[in-house]
């Protein structure tokens, strides 16, 4: 597609209306990407077919049929990840070798002064959709999304047009907290600002019209819908901070008690066969009549399952725009005062939260090269004694839940390294400190700590965390969290494909 096009938004990919805004919660979420629409540079979409060589190992080549060496005639399997700033797509096999990966920024879709978030990430969704290659499409057989964790979007429940603009993942709504807490248990996941149900609450005091047509959902839950069709799904690692209950597979009585439980979507888990691709987008791009949409789960649940940390012990940290931990415990934490949560996965737990630092407050200091730079330079086996709290503005979530924590990133010294050094070793603490607190509250005990997300290609940055962290720390064989939701479409096909006919 010319980049021309991109810029504008197609009415067919694009809702044209004006959303309104929600005036009681706070946007934490940077607009910087978008500030100048004129000066905005599309990315070129990047896309790499796996194609096979005759010694039987793999190699990397450009996205064009003529490439592939070995035709591929088996079931494939295709996970996207929408994440903060944009979005990628990975094809895997049943073996989990990758076929096709491709990533896409956000295009700036603009609502008067506002982005048009709901639109962008359509706009996403089909580009990654034309951007596989063309002759492997029909041996998809599976697909499934992940988003980030509490991004909410109320809708039409007849036309899943959204009726508010969305709430981002780290939008606060102060204004619907004291509600919260007067109807869930003490320290509940919901009693944060930052909660689905927060948002949720917020809205339906704020909203004057009919509410008896509108749906919750999730930014994963909203984007698979315009695959499979079927209004109202939702994952149980999704629907945790909006008050489902993994551990009984429902939602409480507290929470159905209340009038706005109508607008709850169904709770199935991650990983489950909704439907057929719908057809119309599988007549546009080839896809298989029998090819099937899974109900997703969130960005960082995604990476963990990527990283394939299959023990008790073992944790995920993802660095991305956020830091967020993720470790596999044989039991269930829950705690709101310091935002931390656990998410059912299978018969274990995944305990964890995620902090607001992150690459984000990285990208708004360094350019890439000054961050490769300066990396250089850093002695990782030094200790720094610079103490920040670097956020990318005010508002923690995780390990401390403080909506008004302002961020921490002086004194500044001359040299550009060091101050480098400080910040990066300043954000190890935050993970040190996060991991310790999990252990307090009686989370298994970090043994091994695997490193997905941008952050884990600065291999300094890793050894500043192995010596902070104490413990051996890697980056992830597979990093990407588009690979872990390839892996969940592969799991809902075998799991569909189990089933007696």
């Amino acid at each position: 597609m010319p980049t021309q096009q991109l810029l504008q938004c197609s009415p067919t990919l694009c809702f044209a209306s004006s959303l309104p805004i929600k005036k009681g919660c706070s946007h934490i979420y940077s607009g910087k990407l978008f500030s100048n629409v004129n000066k905005f540079k599309i990315t070129k979409m990047t896309t790499t077919s796996i194609v096979a060589t005759a010694s039987g190992t793999n190699k990397k080549g450009r996205n064009q049929d003529h490439d592939v060496v070995q035709q591929v005639t088996e079931n494939l399997f295709l996970g996207m990840d929408f994440g903060t700033s944009g979005a990628r797509y990975v094809i895997i096999d049943k073996h989990g070798i990758i076929h096709a990966e491709g990533k896409r920024d956000y295009p700036p879709c603009m609502d008067g002064n506002s982005v048009d978030w709901t639109s962008s990430w359509k706009m996403t969704l089909f580009l990654l959709l034309e951007d596989i290659p063309y002759s492997l499409r029909p041996l998809i057989v599976s697909i499934s999304i992940d988003g980030t964790s509490a991004t909410t979007i109320i809708v039409d429940s007849n036309t899943g047009k959204p009726l508010w603009k969305p709430f981002l993942y780290n939008e606060s709504c102060p204004d619907a907290l004291p509600l919260v807490k007067s109807i869930a248990p003490e320290n509940h996941t919901v009693c944060s600002g930052t909660s689905t149900l927060c948002k949720l609450v917020s809205w339906w005091n704020s909203y004057n019209l009919s509410k008896d047509a509108a749906t919750l959902l999730h930014q994963a839950d909203w984007l698979l819908w315009l695959l499979h069709g079927k209004i109202g799904v939702s994952d149980y690692n999704n629907a945790l901070k909006v008050g489902y209950d993994p551990e009984t597979e429902s939602y409480p009585k507290w929470l159905l008690s209340q009038p706005y439980s109508i607008m709850l979507p169904s709770v199935r888990a991650p990983g489950t066969s909704i439907g057929c691709i719908v057809e119309d987008i599988r007549n546009q791009y080839g896809f298989s009549k029998d090819c099937v949409v899974c109900t997703g789960t969130t960005d960082s649940i995604a990476a963990f399952l990527a990283a394939r940390a299959s023990e008790p012990g073992k944790a995920v940290t993802s660095l991305g725009s956020t830091l967020a931990v993720k470790l596999l415990s044989t039991s269930r934490i829950d705690d709101a005062r310091y935002g931390v949560y656990s998410h059912r996965l299978d018969d274990k737990w995944l305990v964890g939260g995620a902090s607001n630092t992150g690459g984000a407050v990285l990208r708004q200091i360094f350019t890439d090269e000054e961050l490769q730079e300066l990396s250089a330079q850093i002695n990782p086996m030094q200790t720094s004694p610079l103490d920040y709290y670097p956020l990318p503005a005010v508002g923690e979530r995780f390990p401390l839940a403080d909506p008004k924590m302002a961020p921490r990133l002086q004194p500044r010294p001359q040299s550009n390294a060091d101050y480098l050094h400080g910040i990066l070793e300043s954000i190890a603490r935050i993970e040190a400190k996060a991991y310790g607190l999990l252990k307090e509250l009686g989370a298994s005990e970090v043994e091994e700590v695997f490193t997905a997300g941008g952050g884990s290609k600065n291999e300094k940055w890793i050894q500043i965390r192995e010596r902070v962290l104490g413990l051996p720390v890697s980056r992830a064989v597979q990093t990407e969290a588009a690979y872990g939701a390839a892996l969940l479409a592969l799991k809902g096909f075998q799991r569909k494909s189990s089933r007696p006919s």
